[in-house]
């Protein structure tokens, strides 16, 4: 019969060889991706395999593909955009011969600054192909980009701080090595997706409300698939322009509302990635007004303010050089037309420019 010490040395052992199995164990699932190690990417905003198609395994089906993580910056870090980029790369395989890179952009911040910069984000997430989220949330989600406007609590610089997702693909065959648009992931994804970055970001720069922000109604898909454009163009009337038969362009009506309008005119052309024409935005929440703010103002420069009742509304529109004349009467008076005929339908007076000055 042992004695007490060496039943005592027996259970040391075996509990030693039993932890050595866990840790074991725990290592195998790691390797494989398995629960309970699962990783997580960009501030710890989403995790691999959560639901999101860019995040499964569906990304990484060919062999040699592999998901990175780099983040630039955090968010609320002096008022400076953080990023984080999410890639799926593959170096090629039977079916994808010349390999490509499917990247998503994350980016935490306020609006640019500059003019110019700033009208490319509008024109960017403000996109005719984009539904808006819903329950009063200001934001826009479309199969390859997302913006969320963050509270008021959160503007940094002076200006209103929003987070976007964009994604785009590279690769080589008949793109040519341009970046094409990526589809992220059903826009119910998306949604989720955006808002949990947002409120890991408004978390870590210290502007987080009380209640993080969700949504319990359905996300509808309200934008319209890409149409030729035809006169009036964005079926606003007296919005025409002169559409070269020889360019396919399309028109992309997104929301039509009572405070919030957009549509885009996308030039069309294969290989190469889509190039905005025309653009046009009607707003009149105030988170999304902010967004506009410091904009020069003047039908010359597509953009004026006006009152609707007891609300602050902004017209907008920029037309490329293809189908404008770079702010001079052809562009002043497609602008006007747009003003009257959206101001005329949301029960508006028509909004009044400064004869094109800036």
């Amino acid at each position: 019969m042992e004695d007490g010490g060496k039943r005592r040395r027996r259970r040391v052992v075996l509990g030693s060889v039993l932890a050595g199995a866990v840790l074991i164990s725990g290592v195998g699932l790691w390797a494989t991706d398995s629960l309970p190690f699962k990783d997580r990417y960009c501030w710890g905003a989403w995790e691999q395999d959560s639901g999101p198609r860019f995040l499964g395994d569906y990304m990484l089906r060919d062999p040699g593909s592999e998901r990175t993580s780099v983040e630039s910056g955090a968010p609320g870090s002096g008022g400076r955009t953080a990023t984080c980029t999410l890639s799926v790369v593959s170096d090629g395989s039977a079916t994808e011969s010349a390999g490509f890179q499917d990247r998503l952009t994350l980016s935490y911040g306020p609006v640019p600054e500059a003019p110019d910069q700033r009208r490319d984000w509008i024109d960017r997430y403000f996109s005719g192909s984009a539904s808006p989220l819903p329950e009063g949330l200001d934001g826009l989600v479309a199969d390859d980009r997302a913006m969320l406007i963050l509270p008021e609590a959160c503007d940094a610089a002076d200006r209103p701080s929003a987070v976007t997702l964009w994604g785009e693909s590279r690769g080589g065959g008949s793109t040519g090595g341009h970046a094409t648009p990526l589809t992220i992931a059903s826009l119910p994804d998306i949604s989720t997706m955006l808002l949990d970055a947002a409120d890991v970001g408004m978390r870590k720069a210290g502007c987080a409300p009380e209640k993080p922000l969700r949504t319990s109604a359905p996300m509808a898909r309200l934008a319209e698939d890409g149409r030729a454009a035809e006169n009036p163009v964005c079926r606003i009337p007296g919005v025409t322009f002169t559409l070269d038969e020889d360019v396919r362009y399309e028109q992309r009506v997104g929301v039509v509302g009572d405070r919030l309008q957009t549509c885009s005119v996308i030039r069309r052309e294969r290989g190469s990635p889509d190039e905005p024409a025309a653009q046009f935005v009607m707003a009149g929440s105030p988170r999304t007004v902010a967004v506009f703010a410091g904009l020069p103002e003047g039908a010359g420069q597509g953009f004026v303010r006006t009152t609707c009742g007891d609300r602050d509304m902004v017209f907008y529109a920029r037309v490329g050089p293809e189908l404008g004349d770079g702010g001079g009467k052809k562009d002043r008076r497609v602008f006007e037309r747009f003003t009257e005929a959206v101001g005329k339908r949301v029960g508006c007076e028509p909004a009044k420019g400064n004869g094109g000055a800036a």
